[in-house]
């Protein structure tokens, strides 16, 4: 599951990607793979953190398991 990390709040990407011109024809981020194809991903500091992505809007985007 994708997730957007804010400073103080959790987000369903529905809520924030719908108006992205880069999301995918459902409004969703384009996953597909394993991969975030409209971000970069992001180093992680320890292998417990889930992977991150910065995505082309500035926000993160977390993939929980």
């Amino acid at each position: 599951m994708l997730v957007i990390l804010m400073e103080d709040q959790i987000l369903a990407p529905g809520q924030v990607c719908q108006s992205c011109l880069l999301a995918d024809g459902t409004g969703q981020p384009r996953w597909r793979a394993g991969q975030l194809r409209c971000g970069q991903a992001i180093r992680k500091l320890t292998q417990q953190q889930p992977d991150q992505y910065e995505c082309m809007m500035g926000f993160r985007i977390a993939h929980i398991e």
